[in-house]
């Protein structure tokens, strides 16, 4: 099966490759052109309960996308049908966060002043309180994800090269031990403000740091869930001047400095 799966992720790139190329004249003609990303979509076809719930989850900075990132999204519908979609805009993750946690909580994550970190944060948030899926903007399943997370799952994670724990995708029940470990390091980090990069404050060094990826239900990422095939930098951020959050960290600071006491 995994012989199958890897066929599976270089037909895709093959094919996603080609709509990027096309995509470069589309929006050559129609440069003003963008594709609505819906707040919330019902399953496809009906599928039965689990202990990670079937919901796809993402976020973006808007929900007005190019035809590559809006082709991610629908190549991610149709490769996994038995599982809804929801997705939230920069405003409507500060709303859900203030609504379903602490102050403290919502504070520490309003001091973020980068997107991708509040994404980093807010994953955490939004499959702590509902559980399911995420997956980044430019995220997209190499199989359907209905098999890919079994029934027995309650949590599934993805690793690189090296065994390295990444988190563009994520998969959990609710109420799960291991992602309040890492909401409680990301609280520290966030409050001991010591570190400069999205990557370690917030990201996938949080993982690393956190979890043993010997001692979770780990997948390869290859036979599992690619970023940029469909999609790139330039298709992703060109609505955002600031550009991606690598570029954006060494410009602004990653945490807002708390006002000195008086």
């Amino acid at each position: 099966m995994t012989a199958h799966k890897i066929l599976a992720n270089r037909l895709i790139k093959f094919f996603a490759n080609m709509t990027k190329m096309l995509s470069y004249g589309f929006h050559a003609l129609l440069p003003n052109k963008r594709f609505t990303l819906p707040e919330r979509s019902g399953a496809l076809i009906k599928g039965k309960d689990r202990p990670v719930p079937r919901i796809i989850w993402q976020t973006n900075f808007t929900n007005k996308v190019t035809l590559p990132v809006y082709l991610n999204y629908l190549f991610n519908r149709i490769l996994s049908p038995t599982f809804a979609y929801r997705f939230m805009i920069t405003e409507a993750r500060a709303d859900f966060i203030s609504a379903n946690y602490s102050p403290e909580i919502f504070n520490a994550y309003s001091r973020l002043q980068i997107g991708a970190a509040q994404a980093d944060f807010w994953r955490l948030l939004v499959l702590q309180k509902y559980g399911g899926v995420y997956l980044d903007i430019d995220a997209h399943a190499v199989w359907p994800l209905g098999y890919t997370i079994k029934p027995e799952h309650e949590e599934l994670y993805i690793i690189r090269q090296k065994n390295e724990l990444t988190n563009y995708f994520i998969a959990s029940k609710p109420d799960n031990a291991n992602l309040a470990r890492l909401i409680r390091q990301v609280m520290q980090n966030i409050e001991e403000d010591t570190i400069a990069g999205v990557y370690d404050m917030t990201g996938p060094g949080v993982f690393n740091q956190v979890l043993d990826y010997q001692n979770i239900p780990t997948t390869f990422y290859r036979i599992t869930c690619n970023q940029g095939s469909f999609t790139n930098e330039h298709f992703q951020y060109i609505d955002k001047p600031q550009g991606k959050w690598t570029k954006e960290q060494y410009k602004v600071d990653v945490v807002r400095k708390t006002p000195p006491e008086s």
